[in-house]
């Protein structure tokens, strides 16, 4: 049996393979993985009643780049980060940060409309707030019982019997 010695460098760089066929294959439908899009990171923040969607979208011009729509149960956010343009003799030797269009895409209860939501970019995030996302279930109700009182009996019209045969 021959031994394989386990290369963690080999790995990453198979994931990053991976990364790039799914990026071709599911991406806006370029070939080339500069222009196939991203997927930007998120996080999701629970604040009582309401949740803070969080995006990570440095490079991204918020008032010509970033759409977001809220639909009957679901907020979309959309947006593209455009690439630098080089000039001259520059080339990238290295490319690693991911450019063009993105979106994400949340389920909301129903209930939700865009009264409810508010958005903020600042260095490069992308905060969304969505207020009373959060149903609680009604608290418990104890039912009085009464004492010393009988059932009543509900008494219905039954309609004629049938002629027997």
């Amino acid at each position: 049996m021959a031994v394989t010695r386990w290369d963690p460098f080999m790995t990453l760089a198979r994931l990053d393979d991976f990364d790039n066929l799914v990026r071709r294959t599911w991406g806006t439908g370029t070939k080339d993985v500069q222009g196939s899009g991203f997927v930007p990171a998120v996080e999701l923040i629970s604040r009582g009643d309401d949740v803070l969607i969080r995006l990570e979208l440095p490079g991204v011009d918020p008032a010509n780049d970033l759409d977001i729509e809220v639909a009957p149960g679901k907020l979309t956010v959309r947006g593209e980060r455009k690439a630098l343009e080089t000039t001259g003799n520059d080339s990238a030797l290295v490319r690693e940060l991911r450019y063009g269009s993105f979106h994400r895409q949340f389920a909301l209860p129903e209930g939700i409309d865009d009264s409810g939501v508010d958005a903020h970019y600042e260095n490069g995030m992308l905060e969304v707030l969505v207020r009373n996302v959060v149903r609680r279930p009604p608290e418990p109700k104890k039912i009085h019982i009464r004492k010393g009182e009988h059932a009543r009996s509900v008494e219905t019209a039954h309609a004629e019997a049938a002629p027997e045969k």
